[in-house]
């Protein structure tokens, strides 16, 4: 779960940059918060990512514990461009890894997460 600061802006960046699906959303007018999932596939499946907007908080310490969400992409140069294309902060340009060969670049969700793309490896890699 991510606390987001500006719910619509995150739902975009998740929808439209990183091509996932909104797979719920329900607002709490008592609670006066909103949850939104998002992911790859349903919850059945896979993976989903909750992001919850609580109304009177604009933005959030990120505090010291997190470290990043990591999502695996055919071609990480790519995906840079892309994310860029759309208006995204690419962080860390793709290359390879400091100490391997993987890969990997960075970029930061609209309320400064870190996203990681890891290059997926073919079996003739």
């Amino acid at each position: 779960m991510l606390r987001v600061g500006n719910l619509e802006q995150s739902l975009a960046f998740y929808t439209q940059v990183l091509k996932m699906k909104l797979l719920r959303r329900k607002d709490y007018p008592d609670g006066k918060f909103t949850l939104a999932f998002v992911g790859y596939q349903d919850e059945a499946n896979g993976t989903v990512l909750e992001l919850t907007h609580n109304w009177d908080t604009p933005s959030y310490n990120l505090g010291e514990g997190f470290g990043h969400i990591a999502i695996e992409v055919e071609d990480a140069y790519q995906a840079c461009e892309n994310t860029q294309k759309m208006g995204g902060k690419v962080t860390r340009e793709a290359g390879p890894m400091k100490h391997g060969t993987t890969v990997i670049a960075f970029i930061e969700d609209p309320d400064g997460y870190k996203i990681e793309f890891i290059q997926k490896k073919h079996p003739d890699q």
